[in-house]
């Protein structure tokens, strides 16, 4: 840099000492052109200030973290460093860490220690249903690209109000897998909630007749039985027979748009493991005691955990109980009201997931109460 500034401005005042005066015309001719180069070199100063400046903020930030064209995504700032065990330190439960979610026929039937229990948490008395299921779908695998991650990425994204005006669909996408409950709208709610759609968990009542409305083509349609009715459902649109009505608490699509290789069964190991090991309620209630059963949220939240590394959660949680009249959904009019008569321990879920939030197995993607 003195050089620079050496030749700029030494250089016309020596040149002129030298010439003396003594060609009157050339001297002048040639202060001219040095004042030409002497603005020349006040911009190749600027030049070289710029990049000097550059050069000395991009080394301060890279001490400081470094820096980024884009938010990182999810695989990138998440999975680098993830201890698994860590996460469970606090827990009194472990997990599987069961990669295959949907029942597939050479895995069941064969098996040497049969069901004992009957759905929700087992097969027993619905086994005849179940292999006329698989027979038509006869597909079970999550997709080869997510199956063979070495971390995996996933987003459990509840249909409650919370998540409303979040503005995390793009966060949301980000992920490797995106799991969605029973009917919850996409369309129209991109902004918030995301279009991505690997996997969507449902039971009969709560199933969309167009399943293409809301999802990706490739999205996994995994049915949840909660009893023999739901699996006679999905047996009776594979094979077009007439539908039951009866058994269901509200009328299930008699018509349903699935596509047949997108359909999965999830293995009732999960939904057991869900009430047992992280709710830990009596999977054989007392005489005359009501049944309690997981939400098909705290399932979802339960299936992520043992099938991805990394668990984020949006969506969950309910207004507090007393206001009967606040929305619970991000889409529609349902209000706490309509929880009244479920079959669901609200309370006791949230204090679940306050627990995993606690001991770092899950986070959620947005502040909560």
């Amino acid at each position: 840099m003195p050089m620079l500034f050496c030749l700029c401005f030494g250089l016309p005042h020596l040149l002129t000492t030298l010439l003396g005066g003594t060609q009157s015309l050339n001297t002048s001719t040639l202060l001219k052109d040095m004042e030409k180069g002497k603005a020349w070199c006040f911009r190749l100063i600027a030049v070289v200030l710029f990049f000097v400046s550059y050069y000395c903020s991009h080394v301060f930030l890279q001490s400081y973290g470094g820096i980024s064209k884009s938010p990182p995504t999810p695989r990138k700032s998440l999975c680098g460093g993830w201890l698994t065990q860590k996460k469970w330190e606090s827990l009194n439960f472990n997990i599987s860490r069961q990669t295959q979610l949907f029942f597939k026929l050479d895995d069941f039937f064969w098996r040497h220690n049969q069901s004992t229990l009957a759905l929700p948490y087992g097969i027993k008395g619905s086994e005849l249903l179940l292999l006329k299921v698989l027979a038509i779908i006869a597909n079970y695998k999550m997709p080869a690209s997510i199956d063979s991650l070495d971390c995996r990425t996933c987003a459990v994204i509840g249909n409650g109000f919370s998540i409303k005006n979040s503005s995390l669909g793009g966060i949301i996408n980000e992920y490797d897998v995106v799991i969605r409950l029973n009917d919850a709208p996409v369309r129209g709610y991109e902004d918030d909630v995301g279009n991505k759609t690997t996997m969507r968990l449902f039971y009969p009542e709560s199933a969309s007749y167009n399943p293409s409305m809301h999802n990706d083509p490739a999205t996994l349609m995994v049915l949840v039985p909660f009893k023999q009715q739901d699996l006679s459902w999905l047996k009776e649109i594979l094979y077009d027979e007439k539908r039951v009505r009866k058994g269901f608490w509200k009328p299930p699509p008699q018509i349903w748009l699935g596509s047949t290789s997108r359909i999965r069964v999830l293995d009732p190991h999960f939904l057991h493991g869900t009430a047992s090991s992280l709710l830990q309620i009596p999977l054989h209630p007392k005489r005359k005691q009501k049944p309690v059963h997981p939400t098909t949220g705290v399932l979802a939240v339960f299936v992520a955990l043992n099938y991805c590394d990394v668990v984020h959660i949006a969506g969950f949680g309910y207004p507090a109980s007393k206001n009967q009249k606040h929305p619970i959904h991000y889409y529609g009019y349902d209000t706490m009201k309509s929880m009244k008569d479920s079959y669901h321990d609200l309370t006791h879920e949230a204090e679940a997931l306050k627990k995993l939030e606690d001991s770092g197995a899950i986070m959620y993607l947005h502040p909560h109460s």
